[in-house]
């Protein structure tokens, strides 16, 4: 039974006279509530971690003004002044579309953990493709940043969604590929059961599945880099040539939408490579899982496997923070050309070449072929 079910059940026992339309509502509130909070959250975590991070790499110390020690109010703080900005609006901008496109690129982001297990059947909404509707439905965050750069009425925002929309397209065909390398190992597009079919240790983790599989994480890993204009691909809103990008005539909260949106968008790919290649929410020893769930029960179970997804997922955006500050920005010839040149023919050959290993295993060693029973 889903949380959405549990929850619907329990109000419907408390509240038997409101059992028609009370239950489904106040579990669907919950959810949004939960899910909600990967918008700010996981955002005040890491914009503190992105200024630490970038403070060591570069020998100095960050953000220590505000919240103590190690500035851990910064985020806090930067919230509190984004809030009391003024919200300008250009003369010459599209007023329904400028205001309205931070809007679409939130809603795409938050949408896109409705399909997202955060452990073991803890998922708002569980379908057979969840896989398929996630990627989809994050994709289209690309239109709110294309719509910012074109009703904000400046050539330098219109750069950048411009910019941003031809990068897109270049590198959704990768990270498309590198996804169904997985899942054409694993025989399907639900997380649930993907996830599921990493418990029996370590080295069933798909990254571990083949060389094939390994590889496609790490080009999945630079394609979701792409994907989130994150450096060295964050020519959408090149500061140096740019100004700010698509960014540029927007301030306050607005501004800040974007912001909440592109580390939510880190979070949520990260957590789709945990799912698909880096054994979801298990541990990687099955004695230990087993102990777990027998000990305590299912539900504890759970409640680890989603303090093991949390983690991993956090590691996963700490290597893109780590990689923003260790490498030049890209010209955005150098973008278009890595992702249509190379990293597109190297996701088709992982691809071929998933598909033949466990043919070649089962011709060799009369190993079991493409799907497991």
């Amino acid at each position: 039974m889903t949380p959405l079910a549990d929850v619907a059940a329990w109000t419907a026992t408390q509240f038997p006279d409101a059992a028609g339309w009370l239950p489904p509502l106040v579990a669907v509130a919950l959810h949004v509530a939960l899910l909600g909070a990967f918008l700010g959250l996981p955002a005040g975590l890491f914009i503190w971690a992105e200024r630490k991070v970038s403070g060591r790499i570069q020998d100095r110390l960050g953000p220590t003004r505000t919240g103590g020690r190690f500035g851990w109010l910064q985020s806090l703080a930067d919230g509190v002044k984004l809030i009391q900005k003024e919200d300008l609006r250009p003369s010459v901008s599209d007023s329904l579309l400028f205001l309205a496109a931070p809007y679409l690129v939130v809603v795409s982001a938050f949408a896109a953990f409705l399909f997202l297990p955060f452990s073991r059947d803890w998922v708002a909404i569980a379908l057979e493709c969840g896989l398929f509707f996630a990627l989809a439905v994050h994709s289209l965050e690309v239109l709110g940043v294309v719509l910012a750069g074109y009703a904000s009425g400046s050539k330098w925002a219109l750069f950048g969604g411009m910019r941003q929309a031809a990068q897109l397209v270049s590198y959704e065909i990768p990270l498309g590929i590198c996804a169904v390398v997985p899942v054409m190992a694993a025989g399907t597009m639900d997380l649930n059961v993907i996830g599921e079919m990493q418990r029996d240790g370590l080295f069933a983790w798909n990254v571990f599945g083949s060389p094939f599989l390994f590889a496609a994480f790490l080009v999945l890993f630079v394609v979701t880099l792409a994907a989130t204009k994150r450096a060295p691909f964050d020519l959408a809103e090149a500061e140096s040539e740019l100004v700010a990008g698509f960014l540029t005539e927007y301030s306050g909260m607005r501004w800040s939408f974007f912001f909440l949106a592109e580390y939510a968008s880190m979070f949520f790919v990260s957590g789709v490579a945990v799912l698909l290649f880096l054994g979801g929410w298990w541990t990687g020893l099955p004695a230990f899982d087993n102990w777990v769930e027998a000990t305590f029960g299912g539900y504890a179970a759970r409640v680890l496997g989603l303090l093991l997804v949390l983690t991993k997922t956090t590691l996963l955006v700490l290597a893109q923070i780590w990689v923003r500050w260790t490498l030049p920005r890209l010209r955005i010839d150098q973008v278009m050309t890595t992702g249509l040149k190379y990293l597109l023919p190297i996701s088709c050959a992982l691809l071929l070449g998933a598909a033949i290993w466990p043919l070649v295993l089962s011709s060799l060693f009369g190993r079991p072929t493409l799907f497991p029973s």
